[in-house]
């Protein structure tokens, strides 16, 4: 599993600026004033073999009682019960404040790995302006520039380093090819247990109206027509002894691991509560991680024709980069819509998987340029040659020719369709990567 790496400090210390330097990404919104980022934001980032994930939290008040800071606070604590270690931002200009102290009590009592980073350290000494940051008692500060991009490896491998991770990446276990390993993911309380208890015909996992009622991903073995599934929950089975009120209990890194790990990922939406940012950042990970995805909204029963249109079209705003993708409504509790669901699946699963042989990609991708030619950019008309298959789950083509740097994004959709049409690819992402022959005269005179 990727180790788990969670950001926090007071407001304003440039913690969502070194979120996007850590996972390379603009994905955090970064603004010179205070308290933007208000919830936990999630994002890969490599360095070198090791892969992690970083969790972007927002300015933290460990003592605040009400308001939007004490939901903030709320948010951190979840972030920090996630994380396999703590990066503590503190700002370097700024120098030593009450909340720092605040923050550096919370977390000294936590007795979790945690680094002490001090932020916009550009130009300065380090042992003469960063000195006060060691009554903290948090031990060495590592000095960074979040936004010159200083220190950033520096910081990763101390980081990393409690963790003691093997020097290779770990082996992925074989999966049996006759089973498809299926993640329920979405939101707190949209249904996931509920659906699975429905299609297990049993109480297998524990479902009552509370959300976060499940903690970690569990998988459980099932058989549909001579077809086996792994049914992912990635909330969890919880027992009802266990609970504990401290931290919100839905564990948003085991959900995104349980995605990484699926084959399939059936994306649960309320129906009640209607598409949220939420939903759409969960997409959004399903689409990086390049997994096949169903979705189903669920408690389709519970609302009225108003409501329903809504959501179809919330559907299409904010799932749009989903459009390969079958909908569902369906409702768990009333078993209603649930059959044709398999069949998504079982599509999706083989679209992820399918096989294209290099002559059709060829003549599919030749008869796409005859149809319609690439858009010349300047002096360069990009010529697309052949095609091969480079990879499987999602699907990856490969072009080569040349001159293909300046193949456009409509052009690449444009031959998107042709392929997913040719071969019937629904439920999958499809992924095209251009590649330009070298130029054998680039070097000589």
């Amino acid at each position: 599993m990727k180790p788990v790496i969670a950001l926090v400090g007071r407001p304003n210390v440039g913690k969502s600026t070194l979120f996007n330097r850590l996972t390379k990404t603009r994905d955090a919104i970064v603004a010179d004033f205070a308290g933007l980022t208000r919830d936990r934001h999630y994002g890969n980032g490599t360095q070198g073999k090791h892969d992690y994930i970083v969790i972007d939290t927002g300015g933290f008040e460990p003592d605040a009682e009400s308001g939007i800071y004490k939901e903030m606070a709320k948010q951190t604590r979840q972030a920090v019960a996630e994380a396999d270690v703590v990066v503590f931002v503190v700002d370097a200009r700024a120098g030593v404040s009450s909340q720092d102290h605040d923050i550096a009590k919370y977390l000294r009592k936590l007795g979790k790995p945690c680094l002490l980073v001090a932020n916009k350290a550009e130009g300065m000494t380090e042992g003469v302006q960063l000195g006060e940051f060691f009554e903290l008692g948090l031990g060495e500060v590592v000095p960074v520039s979040a936004s010159h991009g200083q220190g950033i490896r520096t910081l990763v491998e101390m980081a990393l380093a409690p963790l003691k991770l093997p020097d290779e990446p770990e082996e992925i276990a074989e999966v049996d090819p006759g089973v498809i390993k299926l993640a329920v993911a979405g939101r707190p309380n949209v249904g996931k247990s509920t659906l699975i208890n429905t299609w297990l015909g049993e109480e297998r996992l524990v479902a009552f109206d509370l959300p976060g009622t499940t903690r970690d991903a569990i998988s459980v073995p099932f058989e549909r027509n001579g077809q086996r599934f792994e049914l992912v929950d990635t909330a969890g089975l919880r027992r009802k002894g266990q609970v504990f009120e401290a931290i919100e209990k839905f564990s948003v890194v085991k959900t995104l691991q349980a995605i990484e790990s699926s084959s399939v990922v059936l994306l649960l939406i309320d129906a009640t509560q209607g598409v949220t940012d939420q939903d759409a950042h969960i997409a959004g990970y399903i689409l990086e991680s390049g997994r096949a995805v169903v979705i189903a909204v669920n408690k389709w029963d519970a609302v009225d024709e108003y409501q329903r249109e809504l959501v179809k079209r919330s559907l299409e705003t904010r799932m749009g980069f989903l459009k390969f993708a079958t909908v569902h409504f369906i409702s768990a509790q009333k078993r209603q819509g649930l059959g044709p669901l398999w069949d998504s699946i079982a599509q999706a699963h083989r679209s992820a998987n399918c096989k294209m042989p290099t002559p059709v990609l060829t003549r599919l991708l030749l008869e796409a340029v005859q149809f319609q030619t690439p858009k010349k950019t300047g002096m360069y008309r990009p010529k697309l040659r052949y095609a091969h298959q480079g990879g499987m789950n999602p699907p990856i083509i490969i072009i080569h020719g040349n001159s293909l740097e300046h193949v456009t994004e409509s052009y690449k959709r444009f031959l998107e369709g042709r392929f997913r049409k040719e071969f019937d690819l629904v439920g999958t992402p499809l992924r095209i990567q251009m590649k330009s022959a070298s130029n054998p005269y680039a070097d000589k005179d």
